[in-house]
């Protein structure tokens, strides 16, 4: 197995720095990893820009009844300022396929597109 970049790495670090339910309540610790263009297109079919998701997640800031769960982890430099993750999660049982683009900006990598697609176990 090839060793993973730099890149790849402090992109994995972050994504999984999103999960955590301190960075989830702050808009500081959050919006420090989200990218000025950042937009999402969530699970529930909505899409979201970097204001309305910093807004959702930190006025609902009581962590998950367990801890979201990642699996399935890979990433891969495509440019020199620009990294794409894939992995599953699943957070109180409900898992979803993720697809995430990181950015290199003057300020480190930060999050500039995600999506995630629910999907059924059954299904993988």
């Amino acid at each position: 197995m090839p060793e993973r970049s730099f890149a790849v790495a402090a992109s994995i670090e972050n994504e999984l720095r999103l999960l955590a339910p301190e960075v989830r309540g702050s808009a500081d610790l959050l919006g420090a990893l989200l990218h000025p263009e950042f937009t999402e297109f969530g699970a529930s079919g909505r899409c979201w820009d970097r204001a309305a998701v910093i807004a959702e997640l930190t006025a609902h800031p009581t962590a998950p009844e367990r801890p979201t769960t990642t699996s399935r982890m890979r990433g891969v430099q495509l440019a020199d300022d620009l990294v794409h993750l894939t992995f599953d999660t699943d957070t109180n049982g409900r898992p979803a396929h993720r697809s995430s683009l990181w950015r290199r900006t003057d300020r480190g990598w930060l999050l500039w597109f995600h999506q995630a697609t629910p999907f059924s176990p059954a299904d993988g």
